[in-house]
Parts: C-alpha cells; structure tokens; sequence
C-alpha cells in the first residue's frame, strides 16, 4: 500500500472514530446520564452555587427535552414515568422551556397546595416541619452570605454564614432539610394551588431564595406549574464541587478549591 494510501486510509479511520464517540457521547446524554452545575442558591442546604451533578435520564422516560438542545427526534414522551414528591429534578423552565431548573417536586395532578406562614399544606394537611440546628457553611466566593446578619466566626476564626434550618416530612415518607431564613417574605403565605392534570408543583429548599411554582411563570424569574413533558431527569448525585476560589493560572488552587466532602452525595 502506498504512503498516500496508508493515510487516506489513517484519516478514514480516525473520521469513524469520531463519529463512533459522538454516537455514543449523544446516546449517553440522551438516555443514561447528563451533567449539570448548579447556578444558584435556591437549593440549599442540599445544593450550593459550585456544587457539579450527574442527571439520570431514564426515571421518568424520554422526550425532546431529554435530546441535547433539546432537538425534537422524540415525539411525545416514550415510556413516561411520573415523580414521586420528594425528588429533585431538572425540567425545562416555563414559559420558554429553554433553560435547565433544577426544584423539589412538592405536589402532582390534583394535588392543593397552600403556604402559610412559611409552612406547606397538601390537601389540607400541613407538611410536618421541625426546627434542627442551623445549616453553617464556610463563605466562599461561590457562598457568600446572603445579608451580614448571618455571619458568623467558627471556631478556627473562619468566616460562616449560619441561616435557620428545618426538617421536612412530605405525607409518603419524603424527609429533608429546608432554609426558611426571614420571618416574612413573599412566597411564605400563599394562596391555595391547584396542580392542573399533567404537571408538577415544585419548590426550592431555599424557600426565600427560590422563584418557584409559588409565582406566576415569567421568562428567567418564576415558573409557575411545571408539565410532567418538561422533565429532564432526576438528579442522582454530586461527582464535584468547588468554592470558587480556583484560579485557572495557579493548577494548584484547582484542588484547594474542591469542596471534598459535597462529592459523592446520593440523592
């Protein structure tokens, strides 16, 4: 075989190899699992700005909004599963289904939901809420502290912030943490809620730092009801995060930066 041959025929193979990867790179995000990096503070305690997640996309079947760019080669959702309450999923944000949300699901088709000085009611029984310790973390570029009230000094003279922390119990089971930090704020006492057929009424664990099904859908703000079709996945853990204190000329500072024990957290 002729040189000219031999690397027409090494640039062949590489072109199938790419097309291979790609094939599988698209199959991979499309049907198994999908990345995604949390933007805000609106999940915390169980989410922090940094924090870097694996999206499972076969709990609730699949649909355009499982394709990357959410290409529409799926018509409708195949093999469609509905949430449960209690999961934290990513959908597609109303009323533009472009940008990725990341909320817990509280309540579905039929569901009333209703707040009341801060505390969450389904079908006219009132979520059990308990007071726990405060949820403290380090500040860091990535976590300030939302107002100077919250900070505080540990005991090794670092700097925390250090908001009011409550445990949550939905009616199947469902138990997590919440951050309810001001007495009153816009979201805490809320008119009764219908979930209409198909959809889902999700919140924050933040619940004064979330724009959520509390408040009418407007693009880039709240959402208002979510469709069940939106789902993009249900998140399944943390593979990294990082305080935001890394420097892309300083490698070192790439490992200081990691928020070691956040990796690895199932949900």
């Amino acid at each position: 075989m002729s040189k000219k041959n031999e690397s027409s025929s090494e640039t062949l193979d590489f072109i199938k190899f790419l097309i291979k990867l790609g094939l599988f790179v698209i199959i991979l995000r499309s049907f198994i699992v999908s990345p995604f990096n949390i933007p805000s503070e609106s999940m915390q305690p169980r989410l922090m700005v940094g924090d870097y997640l694996l999206v499972a996309k076969w709990p609730y079947g699949f649909s355009k909004y499982s394709m990357p760019f959410s290409v529409p080669l799926i018509p409708g959702r195949i093999l469609p599963n509905s949430p449960e309450p209690g999961d934290v999923v990513v959908f597609k944000a109303p009323p533009s289904q472009r940008d990725d949300y990341i909320k817990r699901v509280i309540g579905l088709s039929g569901d009333i939901i209703k707040v009341t000085d801060g505390v969450v009611s389904i079908n006219g029984v009132d979520v059990q809420r308990e007071r726990i310790e405060d949820y403290k973390h380090l500040v860091s570029a990535n976590s300030p502290c939302f107002t100077p009230n919250f900070e505080a000094v540990n005991g090794d003279r670092k700097k925390i912030c250090s908001y009011p922390q409550f445990r949550e119990t939905l009616p199947n089971g469902s138990s997590y943490k919440i951050l309810d930090i001001y007495e009153q704020s816009p979201g805490d006492t809320t008119q009764s809620f219908v979930v209409p057929d198909g959809h889902m009424f999700v919140m924050g664990d933040n619940r004064d730092r979330s724009a959520d099904s509390r408040f009418p859908a407007q693009e880039g703000q709240a959402i208002g009801m979510v469709p069940q079709e939106n789902l993009v996945g249900r998140a399944l853990v943390t593979v990294f995060s990082t305080d935001g204190s890394a420097e892309w000329i300083k490698p070192w500072t790439w490992f200081s930066a990691a928020r070691s024990e956040r990796i690895g957290e199932r949900f």
